[in-house]
Formats: C-alpha cells, sequence, structure tokens
C-alpha cells in the first residue's frame, strides 16, 4: 500500500510568540525534522505552510497555504494525495517523535485498521471543572485515559469520508470517530513533545546536543 504524508506546519504560533514550525532544531528548522521524519515512511510528503510563507519548502515535495483552521489545512493537503492507500498526519510541531513511531501507525493500518493514533498513558490526576465556577465537577479515571499525539495513519478512504463531514476537530481521528468510525490507540512516545512554549525547543536543542 503506498504511502504519502501531510505535515501540518500553518500555525501563527500565538502561544509561542512566533511560528515556531520555522524554528531551529538543531540545524534543520522544525518542520524540516518533521518533513525528514515523514520520508521514513511516505514517498510523498506535502508541507501545509502559512499565508505568505517565503521559505524553500523544507524538504517536502510540494507545499500548499493552509486554512483558517487546522482541519481546512489538512484537507487542502489531502487534496494532493489521492494516488495513496495511506495517509500520515503529522503535526511540524512534534519534531521528536522516531521513526519507529512512524513505522508502527502505519504498520497498524497496513494490518486493517483504518486509523491509527499514538497514546501514552495520563500520569496526572485530572478533573472536569466547570468553566464559569471553577469547580470541580469530577475526577476522571486516568487508567482510561490517554494523551493522543501525531503522527496519526489513516486509509485515506476513511479519512476522505471523515472531512468530507465538514466537521471542525482538534485532531483528525477525531473527525473518523464522529463519522463512527473504529481508532486503534498505540503506543506512543514521551519523548515526542509539542512545541508550544519557546523553553520546549530550548530543551530540545539541548537534547540535541
Amino acid at each position: 500500500m503506498r504511502c504519502a504524508a501531510v505535515v501540518v506546519a500553518a500555525g501563527s504560533g500565538t502561544r509561542f510568540g512566533g511560528e515556531k514550525q520555522f524554528a531551529l532544531v538543531g540545524s534543520e528548522t522544525v518542520a524540516e525534522r518533521s518533513v525528514r521524519l515523514c520520508r521514513t515512511v511516505a514517498e510523498y510528503v506535502v508541507c501545509v505552510v502559512p499565508d505568505g510563507y517565503e521559505g524553500s519548502g523544507e524538504g517536502a515535495d510540494r507545499t500548499i497555504t493552509g486554512g483558517p483552521t487546522r482541519t481546512e489545512s489538512v484537507r487542502k493537503g489531502l487534496e494532493l494525495l489521492d494516488e495513496f492507500e495511506i495517509v500520515v498526519i503529522h503535526d511540524a510541531a512534534r519534531p521528536m517523535a522516531t521513526p519507529e513511531l512512524f513505522q508502527r501507525v502505519v504498520s497498524a493500518v497496513a494490518a486493517g485498521a483504518p486509523a491509527v493514533i499514538p497514546g501514552v498513558k495520563v500520569t496526572d490526576t485530572i478533573k472536569r471543572v466547570d468553566t464559569s465556577t471553577h469547580k470541580v465537577l469530577e475526577t476522571l479515571d486516568r487508567d482510561s485515559l490517554v494523551a493522543v499525539q501525531t503522527p496519526q495513519a489513516f486509509l485515506r478512504e476513511t479519512l476522505i469520508r471523515a472531512h468530507e463531514s465538514r466537521l471542525d476537530a482538534t485532531d483528525d481521528a477525531g473527525l473518523v470517530e464522529a463519522i463512527g468510525e473504529p481508532v486503534l490507540v498505540v503506543d506512543g512516545e514521551t519523548t515526542n513533545i509539542k512545541i508550544t512554549h519557546p523553553s520546549d525547543l530550548i530543551a530540545m536543542n539541548r537534547e540535541e546536543k
């Protein structure tokens, strides 16, 4: 089964204070490193970039300008991948995922799962809170909770149907869930952190030395 990837690098980086996807990890931009990792499983990589992007492509086969939301950006990338059976969606802001993790999600799709996501067990106590009163409503059972990451892998046909719903979600697996298709969770990686604040990038560069 042929595999392609979409690297989502169209965010404005509001919390980071700039376009974190083009900051450096070692000698590569964050997006460039994520594109390189996708190539360990994908023969074609699309990088979705912000409006006004003037870079050299981050090593992708194709760049395309993203939309106003993450979901719209992924849809634009998907439009370029009609020759492939498996699609990997990866957030550029997770440049520390390993090739083994990419292989794990793709192999599970190739083995028959329509959608596969990596997850790590939640170690903190999680409480649901009323956002208006700030009072605790309940304490959730963390044994049944996982923190979800990318890369996420899908049968392209399943992901296309999910996006045709025109819903919005914080990840593509949420769209697949919404159309009633099963989503399989495989082991994620605690080191696969998402760059949110400048301190995250500093820590990554420290690890690279």
